[in-house]
């Protein structure tokens, strides 16, 4: 179906004047819908075409049965085309193009593989200790990106995250929430509850009549979250209700490591400290996530490395939308299962020493 006769919400449009550049619009004869792929609490997601050619993403905001999209959606809708459009990294979604009407909607590049968390679902095998840690490389470079840029995404979960259709590789999606980080920190809950971090979902705050602050690293937590479900392939705190997930982070509560490979230990106890500071940058979860996979890899060449920590984005979508990271090759080679694992336990107690000196209980 063509995407401009799909039902119109003018009228709801009139009250609230959008400031998105005219350059950021798509002309909606241009993206035609077809199959529904997701949906969410305020969006559905089809698959769609470009121009007839280009294989995309549609992302419409959905109105609610009694009324159409309310101006808080809306302005949330702006502030993900604003943000996404100035995005450009190798692990962050391409962002194609917007359209107002007939309906809100924002095109993407087709991102075949589906969320994380279907494929996750999906996988028949064992957890992959090489596949969950290039996972976690992508997404960590992708954050890197987002933090150097002074965003915080506010809701890192697998449903936010993408794979390529070749199975290789994840990218970051949905802005929906994400906001410029303020310098005396952030005051609004948000997020979802089994990935957010203590200090969001705090109570403190609130008995106090006082707005609670928290700062760039809660997207560290969630990271140790996502990072957990890659290395077990199960659902965190599985079987607890969502409500009462907050109230056991509090408390120190985390998902339990009895399955986790011991060589990633430190790194998930470090991104998931309790104390905010604690936790390490992006910059240094990339480097350790490097390293290991630089390790592990036994016949020498690892395909997941960037060259460099710039990013690398094409600008202009064409019909090879998800194109990987670049690559370069390693020359690592560890004989025994036993002593690989003690290489690498010794090479993360340097970096583990540096990021618990900031620690103080």
């Amino acid at each position: 179906m063509a995407f401009s006769n799909y039902p119109s919400y003018k009228k709801s449009n009139k009250k609230f004047n959008f400031s998105i550049s005219r350059e950021l619009l798509l002309n909606p004869s241009d993206v035609s819908v077809g199959e529904m792929i997701g949906e969410g609490g305020h969006s559905i997601v089809y698959k769609g075409l470009f121009r007839n050619r280009v294989p995309v993403a549609v992302k419409i905001m959905q109105p609610s049965v009694k009324s159409a999209v309310s101006i808080m959606d809306k302005k949330k809708f702006q502030n993900e085309v604003l943000l996404l459009s100035k995005m450009r990294h190798a692990n962050i979604v391409k962002f194609v193009g917007a359209c107002i009407e007939p309906q809100l909607a924002i095109v993407t590049e087709l991102m075949e593989g589906g969320t994380l968390q279907r494929f996750m679902w999906g996988s028949k095998s064992k957890p992959d200790l090489k596949k969950a840690l290039t996972f976690a490389l992508d997404i960590s470079r992708a954050m890197e990106f987002l933090h150097s840029k002074g965003i915080i995404h506010c809701d890192l979960k697998p449903t936010n995250l993408l794979v390529t259709g070749d199975h290789k590789h994840v990218k970051l999606a949905d802005f929906g929430i994400a906001r410029e980080e303020n310098r005396d920190g952030m005051t609004c809950e948000a997020g979802t509850c089994k990935w957010m971090a203590p200090e969001v979902s705090s109570r403190e705050a609130l008995r106090v009549e006082e707005p609670k602050h928290y700062d760039h690293k809660a997207d560290v937590y969630s990271f140790a979250i996502v990072f957990w479900e890659l290395l077990n392939l199960q659902e965190p705190f599985c079987g607890v209700p969502n409500i009462c997930v907050p109230q056991l982070v509090r408390h120190g509560e985390r998902p339990s490591l009895a399955n986790t490979p011991e060589e990633v230990i430190p790194i998930l106890e470090l991104c998931w400290a309790q104390d905010s500071g604690a936790r390490p940058e992006f910059k240094e979860i990339r480097q350790l996530l490097t390293s290991l996979l630089t390790n592990l890899t036994s016949d020498g060449s690892i395909d997941t490395l960037p060259l460099s920590d710039e990013e690398a984005y094409d600008g202009d979508i064409d019909e090879d939308s998800e194109t990987p990271p670049l690559t370069q090759e390693h020359c690592c080679k560890v004989n025994k299962p036993k002593e690989k694992k003690k290489v690498l336990v010794k090479m993360l107690r340097p970096f583990v020493k540096i990021f618990r000196a900031c620690y103080k209980p």
